[in-house]
């Protein structure tokens, strides 16, 4: 994991914005604390903190080509950026072995009109400085986080993470996934015909070729010149990836498997309160795949202290979204200890499969698999800000697998009649009959638990009894007034708000968080499904009455 900052469209003295640029990507250096750099002219700035995965020796960024007329900082991973240097062909003369530096051949030789050949999770910022232009990407789901941001001199900012930005913009916003900007606005490269229902309706679903696919989604993400490790919670989702990357970790994935693994014992990690369901459960399928396991617990009072610090590095007051990431967060820590820097998680699955429990709810495949598209919009604000920005707090990058732009292609074309859990199916049915080969039964085919339940439900309970006490009754039923964008319900959100205001005060900073009710991040229209649904406050998936074996 990487951060960029630029400056384009510069309106002001370009000399002291250097100096601007050199300060605001120190705030970011946690993305990428091995190595440095900064372009400067008097029309654009690229600044850039790397985190070396691969190429460590010659990868350094920003990119130039080799008429130095280009200028590329990246953050992120190009999986296939072999089978496009070999679709060029000798057009290019590369200056690195950056996974990276194929963004600049393919530039020059398609313009803007190469970002949904990249298979890969990145946002990038590109100079040209002889057609004094500039383009800005961001991958098709929006695993890589970056923002924009205008000063009073209308100096245009563009950083990795929104805290880079404060101190220098008045206004911020999210940058959206899938799509570009050009000096002529925004552009969306990234749609899909399986975004329409119809599409895919009368589709088949085969079992064989989902697991090959994922199998070779795995394998592609695998690519790294660093020691690696999986993230383990002991649910389906994280077992199915680490187990199917102990299947490759013994050979080297840059040379196609011809040469020994640098590093080939996999480690795995699974995070949680003493005796925490998710702990149990990991331990089994890491007995049952043959990892190095490292079981990392926290008490409730490591968590609660760590809450302020990762909102400042998530840069949301999202409750579900606080919940589970401090727990990453605490165990990102110790997995950088152990000098590991990539780790591959298992976001994204429940986006694609209807893996969360008000998917029962749903009354037919046309609702099921609308939801599963509005589910894989909103990502970007959710698992996949949480994954990357809990773990590049502490300078390790997260992969995932079930994102891997092929795969969603797999999976979304999957007739919705197959993913839906009725007629006795639990969740995710057609994943585990893939892969229920691979691990142990009683994980194979345990019911889904949302992250921050498994990792104990005392790590809930006790969030909300702590802001029981933190926030009185008069402070919650005058939120309206304090915050009148996405006003707290509840003691817990207006908590973390508080925190959230203190770190980022600009009221568009606020705006780039989602809000509403909602059941496991669940779209306004998927509560409508069911009475059960109405009225929740509360987005842990035990508020599912009926489904979840704990509800409460």
């Amino acid at each position: 994991m990487c951060s960029i900052f630029a400056i384009l469209d510069i309106q002001s003295d370009a000399m002291p914005l250097r100096q601007v640029a050199l300060e605001m990507s120190k705030l970011l250096r946690h993305r990428g604390p091995d190595w440095s750099g900064i372009y400067s002219s008097d029309k654009a700035i690229l600044a850039h903190e790397r985190l070396a995965i691969v190429d460590i020796e010659h990868g350094a960024q920003p990119l130039l080509s080799s008429d130095e007329t280009l200028i590329l900082a990246v953050n992120g991973e190009i999986y296939n950026h072999k089978e496009l240097k070999a679709e060029l062909g000798d057009k290019y003369s590369y200056q690195t072995n950056s996974d990276c530096e194929v963004i600049l051949a393919l530039y020059q030789e398609y313009g803007v009109d190469f970002l949904d050949k990249l298979n890969g999770i990145f946002a990038f910022v590109l100079y040209d400085k002889a057609q004094d232009t500039y383009l800005i990407g961001r991958d098709h789901m929006g695993i890589i986080p970056l923002y924009t941001g205008h000063d009073t001199e209308g100096n245009f900012y563009i950083a990795s993470e929104m805290k880079a930005l404060m101190p220098v913009c008045k206004t911020v916003e999210e940058f959206k996934p899938g799509h570009y900007l050009t000096a002529d606005g925004y552009e969306q490269y990234y749609q899909r015909e399986w975004q329409d229902f119809y599409a895919v309706k009368d589709n088949e679903a085969s079992v064989d070729e989902l697991r090959e696919a994922l199998e070779a989604a795995v394998k592609r993400q695998l690519m790294s010149d660093v020691p690696y490790g999986v993230l383990l919670s002991g649910g389906l989702d994280s077992s199915v990836i680490s187990a199917i990357t102990q299947t490759y970790a013994k050979r080297r994935i840059e040379d196609d498997g011809a040469t020994d693994a640098w590093w080939p014992q996999l480690h795995s990690f699974a995070v949680g309160l003493e005796g925490a369901p998710d702990l149990a459960a990991a331990q089994k399928v890491a007995d049952a795949i043959g990892t190095i396991h490292h079981e990392i617990t926290f008490t409730f009072q490591d968590g609660l202290d760590a809450i302020k610090d990762v909102i400042y590095h998530l840069e949301t007051y999202d409750v579900t979204t606080i919940r589970a990431a401090t727990p990453m967060y605490l165990m990102a820590r110790k997995i950088k200890a152990m000098g590991i820097k990539m780790v591959l998680s298992g976001e994204g699955a429940d986006e694609l499969f209807g893996g969360y429990l008000y998917f029962h709810k749903a009354p037919n495949a046309q609702a099921f698999h609308e939801e599963l598209v509005r589910k894989l919009d909103k990502l970007h604000l959710f698992d996949c800000l949480r994954a990357n920005k809990a773990m590049a707090a502490w300078g390790l990058e997260a992969r995932v697998p079930f994102l891997d732009k092929e795969f969603i292609d797999t999976a979304m074309r999957i007739n919705p009649e197959a993913k839906m859990s009725k007629d006795g199916r639990i969740e995710k049915h057609i994943l585990r009959k893939a892969f229920e080969h691979k691990l142990p039964k009683e994980v194979a085919w345990r019911q889904k638990e949302q992250f921050s339940d498994g990792v104990g439900y005392s790590w809930i309970d006790g969030l909300k009894d702590h802001a029981a006490q933190e926030v009185d009754d008069l402070q919650l039923a005058n939120a309206k007034f304090r915050f009148p964008y996405n006003t707290p319900e509840t003691k817990e959100a207006y908590f973390y708000r508080c925190f959230f205001e203190a770190h980022f005060p600009l009221p568009s900073a606020a705006e780039t968080v989602p809000g509403g009710k909602s059941v496991a991040c669940s779209t306004p229209e998927a509560l409508a499904w069911d009475a059960s649904l109405q009225g929740i406050i509360d987005p842990s998936g035990r508020a599912v009455q009926s489904v979840h074996e704990s509800a409460y």
